[in-house]
């Protein structure tokens, strides 16, 4: 299944989306967690900017 929706995401208008992984650390615990998200490319270093 998998498979189908990177192909799909190759041609068009999936070509515009970037698929980002952050790392955030929890201030309280100390953990890192990751947050994954798909964004228009014009918007990923704006993402990646922002503290969390």
């Amino acid at each position: 299944m998998a498979k189908k929706v990177v192909a799909s995401l190759q041609k068009g208008e999936g070509r515009s989306f970037t698929k980002v992984i952050k790392m955030i650390k929890s201030p309280k615990t100390g953990a890192w967690t990751f947050k994954e998200t798909m964004i228009h490319n014009d918007q990923v270093r704006n993402f990646l900017s922002k503290k969390n």
